[in-house]
């Protein structure tokens, strides 16, 4: 799973960074309505079921605005959670715990949204040997925490950048086929300008070019938007030379049978961008 904490000095900076959006003008509400120093609690109380996470990002939040304000936690990331449950909790100056409570939701919730999209794709190919991978379709700026939920709901982190690993899509392809080269000349091409420590991947749109792709070295195979019968196909021309990867029009009305065609990654953009945010609010008690 990634841990956060190799990633500290950027995530107080994306949470300052929110802050400063949130407060650009202050907090004329609170300012007009608040007197200074009333101490109170006030709880994170969760409205949906599904999988939390980001609940240290709701905490990086408080601790930036206040660092007296005491923030605790009742519910860790990646436990399920369902209507009622009180995920948290923060005390101290009422004005701050203000301050904090948008930005700390939308972290939460968008999170938690993810963990539980992720979760229940991961449910749906149970049994399989097959491993649910997010992309890079992540909002800029959010994608450590994107993909630390993805994480979080049991799925696997395909590449973080760019550097991570060679993967040769349909863009790359088009332009090389124009200079007259084959998807094996292709591959070969990547491994000769790569270092030996980046593996390989490369699209490929049906059977006969995942066949060509993993009998020229390359490490992962992806099968692009391909039939379950061309997947099918494609696994058995494959024949275990390169981890088969499917993508593309993928949901959890079909990623069972997918996953049944024998590939061993099934990527899914849709984890990260169209994952619906989970419903948490957080309210006074005192």
């Amino acid at each position: 799973m990634l841990q956060l904490n190799d990633y500290i000095p950027e995530l107080e900076d994306l949470v300052e960074r929110a802050l400063d959006e949130d407060l650009a003008g202050g907090d004329v509400t609170s300012n007009a309505l608040i007197p200074t120093r009333i101490i109170g609690t006030a709880c994170f109380i969760v409205k949906d079921r599904g999988i939390l996470a980001g609940i240290e990002i709701a905490r990086l939040v408080f601790n930036i605005i206040d660092p007296f304000l005491k923030f605790t936690t009742l519910i860790a990331d990646g436990n399920s959670v369902k209507p009622g449950n009180i995920a948290a909790r923060v005390e101290g100056d009422v004005a701050d715990i203000l301050k904090g409570e948008r930005t700390a939701l939308n972290f939460l919730q968008h999170l938690s949204g993810i963990a539980t999209q992720t979760s229940l794709y991961v449910e749906a190919v149970k049994g399989f040997p097959v491993k649910i991978l997010d992309t890079r379709k992540t909002l800029p700026g959010l994608r450590i925490l994107e993909k630390y939920a993805v994480s979080v709901g049991g799925g696997v982190n395909h590449r973080m950048n760019l550097g991570d690993m060679s993967l040769i899509k349909d863009n790359h392809i088009a332009i090389l086929r124009r200079q007259g080269l084959s998807i094996s000349e292709i591959v070969r091409r990547a491994r000769n300008n790569t270092p030996q420590n980046i593996k390989i991947e490369i699209e490929t749109t049906n059977p006969e070019e995942a066949a060509e792709a993993a009998e020229a070295g390359a490490d992962m195979v992806m099968l692009d938007n391909m039939s379950l019968d061309q997947m099918r196909q494609a696994v058995s021309l494959i024949a275990h030379k390169s981890i088969v990867e499917a993508s593309g029009g993928v949901s959890l009305d079909n990623v069972r049978l997918i996953a049944d065609a024998g590939v061993d990654w099934i990527s899914i953009g849709a984890l990260t961008h169209s994952a619906r945010a989970l419903d948490i609010s957080m309210k006074l008690t005192f």
